[in-house]
């Protein structure tokens, strides 16, 4: 059988090319290589026909490597980016509606691709998701909804303090507490969800960063279930608050493209590298940028 299989290539050099032919289509399909050329097509393509929207490419990568690097959520790095950068390069700056509005979407789309790659390997805890979750994704979509009546002001200064209590959260050790008998708490859940998912859905954030501290140390759940639980929450809240803010006017969606695009490869990219690297240190610095970052902003607001 094995002899019959094996061809001369000099007698038979039609053959060869199809199978070379077949060859470079599979390579083609690898996921990775694939991906990096749309990517960097589509770069390219924004660069040529619009500046603003290449940025904007440009800064949903750079954020969500840098969020990917330490396990943040992007959204806390991405939005003092679109506040701030565009105004360096001479393009409009953005006010800070729009920037939470397209920051939500990305919120989704990264929580959809995080979900998917870890259900493969992971463990999701259905009852604390259904829980905590739920409130999150209800308090979201009534904060995205909201925000379009909060003034600008207010909403910058609702994300500076966000994200000065994200700064914090980087330096806090991140070992659950021992719980071997944890039970879920329902009623705390929903409460807690509620509450961050208000604050979240108004400035257009997953909440991840602030989701993780309570699950750990508020509800006390073991480091397993709240890793597993994290993902999906934050993908049911940023679906809901895209909902929201979708629906009052506050998504551009082409900005919004422009910004999953070049966040989702930066994810993926950030954590891999992240992995081989000292978290803990690159925590302590992304700590200190983000509390840099806050403090400005809170400067901006208070002086005259």
């Amino acid at each position: 059988m094995s002899a019959s299989l094996d061809v001369p290539p000099a007698s038979h050099g039609t053959t060869d090319s199809p199978g070379r032919l077949a060859g470079a289509l599979s390579a083609a399909a690898e996921p990775v290589p694939t991906l990096a050329a749309a990517w960097l097509a589509a770069f390219l393509l924004a660069v040529v026909q619009s500046p603003e929207e290449a940025l904007l490419i440009f800064l949903g990568f750079a954020g969500a490597f840098v969020a990917g690097l330490v396990g943040v959520g992007g959204a806390i790095v991405v939005v003092p980016l679109l506040l701030y950068v565009p105004p360096l390069f001479h393009l409009p700056r953005l006010d800070i509606h729009t920037v939470t509005g397209i920051s939500m979407v990305q919120v989704a789309a990264a929580g959809v691709g995080g979900v998917l790659g870890h259900l493969h390997h992971g463990y999701v805890p259905g009852r604390l998701v259904a829980t905590l979750g739920g409130g999150m994704a209800t308090g979201a979509l009534i904060g995205a909804a909201l925000s379009n009546r909060v003034p600008a002001g207010a909403l910058t200064a609702l994300f500076a303090t966000m994200a000065l209590s994200a700064a914090v959260m980087m330096f806090l050790p991140r070992e659950a507490p021992d719980e071997s008998t944890w039970r879920p708490h329902p009623g705390l859940a929903i409460t807690s969800g509620l509450l961050l998912g208000v604050l979240v859905g108004m400035v257009g954030a997953g909440g991840g960063f602030l989701l993780m501290p309570i699950m750990l140390y508020s509800l006390r759940v073991p480091l397993r279930a709240a890793v597993g639980a994290s993902l999906a929450i934050v993908l049911l809240t940023g679906l809901a608050g895209t909902v929201g803010k979708a629906f009052t006017g506050q998504v551009d969606w082409f900005k919004a493209l422009a910004l999953v695009t070049g966040a989702l490869p930066g994810a993926r990219l950030g954590a891999s590298i992240g992995r081989r690297l000292s978290v803990r240190t690159l925590a302590w610095v992304l700590g200190t940028l983000i509390g840099f970052i806050a403090v400005k902003m809170w400067w901006d607001i208070l002086r005259p």
